[in-house]
Parts: C-alpha cells; sequence; structure tokens
C-alpha cells in the first residue's frame, strides 16, 4: 500500500491526549490516527452497504403466501367483536 504524508493542525490540548492515548496503547500517534479513520471508514461503508441491501429487499417484496390477494378486508380486521 503506497503511503503519502499530510500535514494535520490540532489544538495543543487534543495533540497531548492523543499522544498520551497512542502512549497508553503503545502505539504510534500516525497508527492511532489511521487506525480512527480506518474505523470510521469501515462504518460508513458498511451503513451504505446494508442501506443499499435492505431497500433492495423492499423493493422486491416479500412473498407472505397470499399470491398478492388480500385474505380479508381492512374492515374485516378491524371489526370488533
Amino acid at each position: 500500500m503506497e503511503k503519502q504524508n499530510i500535514t494535520l493542525s490540532l489544538p495543543k490540548v487534543t495533540l497531548k491526549k492523543a499522544r498520551m492515548l497512542a502512549l497508553k496503547e503503545e502505539k504510534s500517534l500516525s497508527a492511532l490516527i489511521r487506525e480512527s479513520l480506518e474505523e470510521r471508514i469501515r462504518k460508513d461503508t458498511g451503513y451504505k452497504k446494508a442501506m443499499e441491501r435492505e431497500i433492495t429487499l423492499m423493493e422486491k417484496g416479500f412473498k407472505l403466501g397470499t399470491g398478492g390477494r388480500r385474505p380479508c378486508s381492512r374492515e374485516e380486521l378491524h371489526e370488533r367483536r
């Protein structure tokens, strides 16, 4: 995988906390930032794929065993006895 260096500007307090977190997890700051970005990208991509899959299922419809016919009318379903 080809890599490219970037310049990142962060508030000093955030940078200090990020360095402490990286040290605590025994990682470099670059690894910590890379893993965080990769996780966000995975979540975003996974959500989009799941949404597309569900929309496809809804458009296709489900077989409910009725052959497209309603076994009774709405009034019959909600008839009070």
